[in-house]
């Protein structure tokens, strides 16, 4: 039995028509299958079918919004409807973390400055607002107004440098610039004074504010305004009308100040009359006999003693705390407490220390001391430690959902780079160290306290983020991986829980709880790193040129219809 022509012809499979398509075949190849395909009628409709296919494929992957089948489309709509009640239950664990926040350490912080003699005013008002520590803190704010108003008028120039005329364009800088210098300017009456040995003579009287500095400073005349000082040896035995703020090496107030005294000194004496208060950070801080003080004194020092009379309450701390005059109450947290005979407490004494206070038995107290030993340990058996702990957990998650919902691709690469341990980690503590010093060193200098001050509370927010990541990466190791947001999310959720878990274990929780913060601000590090750096291609080599083909060509020639 003898067979047809058409079973002698021995046809091409489909791998091969795949490779010819894509022209994936060498030349002698090619040309062999053009030339079957063009005698034999059933590849060369196989050939065409793979073609459409190829297509069609290839127009599928290029499409963009690809409509959704109906069963997918209803899950997707329930699941958008379901978003309310998460955001719901979201914004009420805020609502519940902000309230703990405030009752468990705001609220006490602010009674307790209540009682130190700040009236009910809170201590950033005091440093600031007010013009406690910053008299300058208006003509700041004027020139970030100018500033921002010549940044608009650049922007706006930009923007309408094409729409006008080049002369007219001048016409109107110059008018701006004439304008601006024809306003009149407000009256100033500060004084600058800059000198190694600068003195101020009794009979001198300084109509404003003083600013001085120098080596060896002697104010003995009238100041009007406030007397901003900086100096290494500082003695004010005149009249100032406003307030001191000082820093330097030694500092004595003999004289009187109508105002407050703020000060950063290494060796402080208050011999003299102070109206209202008394804020100071520095080793030695002596108030004698004769000083008289009308409102409240804040300190930070290694050594004081307190042998005056002060009108309000007394909030120290440091090292050694003496009191041997007239005081209205204190709260004073330090290393040691001396109360002397002739000491007199008008008010309630609160006292915490690892020693007792030494309290002699002459002294005149309204109250005894309210003593109390600090804690230098959580109280794991305490169940408000735990109802705490659940508390930050929550806090914690839902700063992870916000941030994974603002930043998802920040986040998901976050958490991508938190998986290359050794450059994350290393990083890490090379940022957790060394980003807040040169914070600080920035924060010395009037130009980079803005810059440092938001430095600082940038890395404060990134150790939460940091442990955030972390969770994330621990809940992938549990779940699997995705590449989903809100799979991503949940998966954070129940990272973070184990990490909380691991950061109460007594003893060597701390070491999770910092751990997990500084690799995950180097995992962060990491992907700012990369963001800024040029995306530079990779050298493949060119391919040798060849022209298109015209439609419906093979390598061989035409295809047959």
């Amino acid at each position: 039995m003898s067979n047809t022509p058409e079973e002698k012809i021995k046809h091409l499979d489909e791998m091969t028509l795949l490779l010819y398509i894509e022209r994936q075949l060498d030349r002698a190849r090619g040309l062999e299958v053009s030339a079957h395909t063009q005698e034999c009628d059933t590849c060369r409709t196989l050939l065409r079918a793979m073609e459409r296919e190829s297509r069609l494929l290839t127009r599928a992957m290029l499409e963009e919004d690809e409509p959704l089948p109906s069963r997918l489309a209803q899950f997707q709509e329930r699941a958008r409807k379901s978003m309310q009640w998460i955001w719901g239950v979201a914004f009420g664990l805020a609502a519940t973390g902000a309230y703990a926040l405030y009752t468990g350490y705001i609220q006490p912080w602010q009674q307790q400055l209540e009682q130190a003699g700040f009236g009910g005013s809170n201590l950033l008002g005091l440093l600031i607002f007010q013009g406690e520590i910053w008299k300058g803190w208006q003509s700041m704010i004027t020139l970030l107004e100018v500033l921002a108003m010549v940044t608009l008028g650049g922007l706006a120039a930009m923007f309408f440098r094409r729409r006008i005329r080049r002369g007219s364009a001048l016409a109107l800088v110059f008018a701006g610039l004439c304008t601006v210098l024809a306003m009149p300017q407000g009256a100033s009456a500060t004084e600058i004074r800059h000198e190694e040995r600068l003195t101020i003579a009794k009979d001198e009287v300084i109509h404003g504010d003083l600013y001085a500095a120098g080596g060896r400073i002697r104010v003995e005349g009238t100041v009007e305004g406030d007397l901003v000082v900086a100096g290494g040896d500082i003695e004010v035995s005149g009249h100032v009308l406003g307030d001191v703020l000082s820093s330097s090496g030694n500092l004595r107030v003999t004289g009187q100040v109508d105002g407050s005294v703020r000060c950063y000194a290494g060796n402080l004496l208050l011999k003299g009359k102070i109206g209202r208060n008394v804020m100071v950070a520095g080793g030695d801080i002596n108030i004698d006999r004769d000083t008289k003080i009308g409102g409240s004194i804040t300190s930070f020092a290694g050594h004081e003693t307190i042998d005056g009379h002060v009108g309000r309450d007394v909030l120290a701390m440091g090292g050694q705390v003496t009191i041997t005059g007239d005081i209205q109450g204190s709260e004073i947290r330090s290393g040691e407490l001396i109360i002397d005979s002739s000491a007199r407490v008008g008010g309630p004494i609160d006292f915490m220390s690892d020693n007792r206070p030494q309290v002699s038995s002459g002294a005149k107290l309204a109250s005894p001391v309210h003593y109390e030993k600090p804690k230098h340990r959580d109280d794991y058996g305490s169940v408000h430690y735990y109802i705490w702990q659940v508390i930050w957990t929550a806090a914690y998650i839902l700063f992870g959902l916000v941030l994974f919902a603002l930043m998802p691709k920040f986040s998901a690469d976050a958490v991508k780079s938190a998986e290359n341990y050794g450059a994350s980690a290393g990083l890490g503590v090379l940022v957790g160290f060394g980003l807040p010093i040169a914070a600080c060193i920035a924060c010395v200098t009037v130009v980079g306290l803005f810059v440092g001050l938001a430095t600082l509370f940038l890395w404060y927010g990134s150790l939460y983020f940091g442990a955030v990541i972390i969770g994330a990466v621990v809940g992938q190791w549990l779940m699997g991986r995705t590449s989903e947001l809100w799979p991503l999310i949940g998966r954070m959720a129940v990272g973070v829980v184990i990490v909380r878990l691991f950061t109460i274990i007594p003893h060597v929780g701390w070491v999770f709880k910092y751990g997990a913060a500084f690799w995950g601000i180097g995992a962060i590090s990491l992907v700012v790193y990369r963001r800024f750096q040029p995306v530079i291609a990779p050298n493949v080599p060119s391919a040798p040129y060849s022209p298109p083909m015209p439609p419906n060509t093979t390598v061989g020639g035409p295809l047959p219809a």
